[in-house]
Formats: structure tokens, sequence, C-alpha cells
């Protein structure tokens, strides 16, 4: 009988999970490519393939889809934000929740991220689902990556590209950058240094509305 070797995203589709869950059960021994290419890229024979086998250990652990806004004048972006996450997971198939943050992308802090990063750690979670990157955090996302990576913790970003309301963000995370480090460095009783600051912000707020 002829083997049917197939590319590792025709496999992943076939088993119901991602290219990068295949590449990570290879990492652990939990199922290996077939053969590789003269090129390196993997090849799974579709004859051997059971999807039984590997959706078992996974079902007690959750998908989590995370949402967060830096104000509360973007509620509305949230809510846009929370209807993608759940139409791409029903659309999966997946049994999921959604957790939402309203604060800035540089506030390790707020509590659904708190929460997510306590149920990963604590091997509750299987996949977690993000619009952008920025969503989760400004500075620091590769290392709740790197974790999720540790605890076998998928990580689905639906869009690569840049986030639309990336700008905005920006202005808002670095004006509270200025804002902590000014009270840290120099206090707030030194009128030169708030002067400085109020100018650094006006130009901020200034490129914002532009």
């Amino acid at each position: 009988m002829t083997r049917k070797m197939v590319r590792i995203h025709e496999a992943a589709e076939f088993l119901g999970v991602s290219a990068q869950t295949l590449r990570r059960w290879e990492r652990t021994g939990k199922l290996a490519a077939d053969e590789r290419t003269p090129g390196g890229r993997r090849r799974y024979n579709l004859a051997r393939l059971r999807p039984e086998q590997f959706h078992a250990p996974e079902a007690a652990r959750r998908t989590i889809a995370y949402a967060r806004v830096s104000s509360h004048d973007q509620k509305d972006d949230l809510e846009r934000q929370k209807q993608v996450l759940e139409l791409h997971c029903a659309r999966q198939g997946w049994t999921f929740e959604v957790i939402a943050d309203l604060g800035s992308g540089m506030n390790y802090q707020k509590k659904g991220l708190r929460r997510l990063l306590g149920e990963i750690l604590d091997g509750q979670v299987g996949r977690l689902v993000i619009t952008h990157k920025d969503r989760l955090l400004r500075l620091g996302a590769e290392l709740v990556f790197a974790i999720c990576e540790a605890k076998e913790v998928e990580v689905v970003i639906l869009n690569q590209g840049e986030d639309t309301t990336f700008e905005e963000d920006l202005a808002k995370d670095v004006l509270e950058i200025i804002t902590v480090f000014s009270a840290r460095l120099y206090g707030s009783r030194s009128r030169k240094n708030q002067k400085l600051l109020d100018g650094v912000k006006k130009a901020v707020e200034e490129a914002q509305g532009c």
C-alpha cells in the first residue's frame, strides 16, 4: 500500500491543531515527523495519524482569548476585539473564555493579565488567542510567549501586521513612562523639570491628535 505523505500544515489540519503544535509535539517526543525532505521540511504519513490519540490529554486545558485596550474611550475597540476573538474560536470549534483588560500595555498589574499568567503557570490553559502581539503587552510579550512555550501552551496571533490602534496606544504608554520616571528621578517640586515634562507631554498629545 502506498503511503500518502503530507506537509505539516495538512497534517495539522487533519488533527485539528496548528503547525506550531506539531513542532512542539516533535520537540517533546509526542509525535515525530515520518520523514524529512532534503530541505529539512517535515512530512507525515496520513495513514497513521489518528486525531483521537492526541486530543484527550488536552481536553482539561482551556482556550483563553485575551483582549485589551488602553483607556475607557477605546471601549468600542475592546468590544470589536472580543467579537473577532469569539468568532475565530467558535469557527475552530474551541471551547473558550474571553479575558478582557482595560489598561496600559506597560502595566503588568492588570487584573486580567495576572489571572491569565496564573492560569498558564497552573497548567490550566492549552491555547492563548490574541488579535495582535501588542494587545498582550507593549514590552515583554516575548517573555509571556516563552512561558507559554515552556508550559506547552499554543499561542495564536490572528493578525501579524500593525495594530490599528498602535499609534494611539503608544502615545498613552509614552506619557505613562514619562510621568513615572519624572516623578521618581526629579520629584514634583522641580519647576524646571515639571515645565520640561509638560512640554514633552504636549508634544506627544499633539502628535497623537495628528
